[in-house]
């Protein structure tokens, strides 16, 4: 049976989690629930007893419909992991190993360990491109298997105009090939060639290499990275604009390390979304917020690196600003669990499991502006539906380290069961 031309049921959830509501907090949690779902979009979901009206309505007509039995189950839309750097070669579990014991960089150097972005560039420009791909795509099955339905997909591990095209083509290719939506971002404002002068970098960025990476459609947004000794918030403007010209979204990672006006910017710019977010003054969430800009918090960055200061989130929650939580999957965080992110947004950044949820899903759509589409559990949304084996929401950041997905439709076709890609 061809899932995504026909009728599938989940049924008789003990939680499902819709995530209809306007507030941060607000999950749609219907206790008993269920899920009609017809040629790939939503059709109804609420209270078990009524969906199966409807289900049955179909079946007396002559229509045929899967059902999963969902029982003892918790129900919740697909993870969106909004802020990824998934394509990448080789690793730096050398340089990581070493941190976890002393965190000084002078010991890594005296060890030659190299470190850092541009350690991580070296392991990539020169990598072929189906050896790139070999190991993103191990990653993103991952991913999937840990219930991310969608995901965002960054380069800037080249920044040269030949290595960041292919890493963006990697990114295509593996979008058409796997089950789960990637949206790409050009980040070549990762950081600038090695040996070449930052507004050397920039011209190229401007004039070359956004008009081909647009001209090409390889990606939908533009990234860069404003922190002392990376990038200031008025070459940031300068970048995010020439990308905007040739209609990619501008994002903008910002304040992870020091506040230089980033954040200013990103609300300025009514950007997608700014994303880190360590050092920005309680002041400018609020402007943020009037902007719809959405924040991004990067929980598995700060406990990765053994951030000295960690995002706190409340005051943005208190101020109703919508939240998306993501993996940060890189060679500085190799993560690729979206249950074990969710844990650390509770427990290390004192998240309710519900707003966590809600970030992982819903807000997440918002900062990809997808939220029309994803992110909730709602007549004529895509049907990304992820089935957890345990009995309460709330348990998935109870249960650490767990894996707790039974099952995964995508687009409205079973695509996950018992833990392994359903082809």
């Amino acid at each position: 049976m061809d899932n995504g031309k026909k009728v599938l049921l989940i049924h008789n959830a003990r939680q499902l989690l819709t995530m209809e509501g306007d507030h941060n907090n607000d999950i749609g949690l219907i206790e008993g629930g269920s899920v009609l779902i017809r040629d790939g979009l939503i059709e109804a979901a609420g209270k078990t007893g009524d969906i199966e009206k409807l289900a049955g309505g179909l079946r007396a007509g002559g229509t045929e419909v899967e059902t999963i039995d969902a029982s003892g189950k918790v129900v919740l839309p697909g993870f969106i992991d909004c802020h990824t750097h998934v394509t990448f070669g080789g690793s730096r579990v050398a340089a990581y190993a070493v941190s976890v014991v002393d965190d000084n960089p002078e010991t890594l150097a005296k060890k030659g360990i190299p470190s850092g972005i541009y350690a991580s560039v070296n392991m990539t420009i020169n990598l072929p491109k189906e050896e790139l791909k070999a190991q993103t795509k191990r990653r993103l099955e991952n991913m999937f298997m840990n219930g991310t339905t969608t995901l965002e997909g960054k380069s800037g591990y080249g920044l040269t105009m030949e290595s960041e095209l292919r890493m963006l083509e990697v990114n295509r290719e593996l979008n058409e090939e796997l089950p789960l939506d990637i949206f790409s971002t050009f980040l070549g404002a990762h950081g600038w060639t090695e040996g070449m002068k930052k507004e050397v970098y920039i011209d190229l960025l401007c004039k070359e290499m956004i008009p081909r990476v647009a001209g090409e459609k390889l990606a939908v947004c533009n990234d860069i990275w404003c922190d002392e000794g990376h990038y200031t918030a008025k070459e940031c403007e300068t970048v995010l604009a020439a990308g905007r010209d040739y209609g990619l979204a501008p994002r903008i990672h910002t304040d992870a390390y020091s506040y230089i006006g980033g954040s200013d910017l990103a609300a300025d710019m009514h950007m997608l979304s700014a994303d880190h977010l360590n050092y920005t003054p309680v002041s400018v969430f609020q402007k943020l917020k009037d902007a719809d800009v959405t924040g991004v918090l990067l929980v598995g960055t700060d406990f990765a690196v053994n951030h000295p200061k960690q995002v706190d989130p409340r005051p943005m929650l208190d101020i109703g600003m919508d939240l998306g939580l993501a993996t940060n999957c890189c060679p500085g965080c190799w993560c690729t669990s979206m249950p074990f992110i969710i844990s650390l947004a509770c427990r290390q950044h004192r998240m309710s499991p519900a707003r966590a949820l809600r970030a992982a899903t819903y807000g997440s759509a918002c900062a990809l502006k997808r939220n029309d589409r994803i992110g909730s559990i709602e007549a004529g949304k895509q049907a990304d539906i992820i089935i957890l084996d345990i009995p309460s929401y709330e348990d998935i950041a109870y249960r650490l380290g767990e894996n707790p997905v039974d099952t995964v439709v995508r687009h409205g076709k079973i695509s996950v069961r018992n833990g392994a890609i359903v082809v």
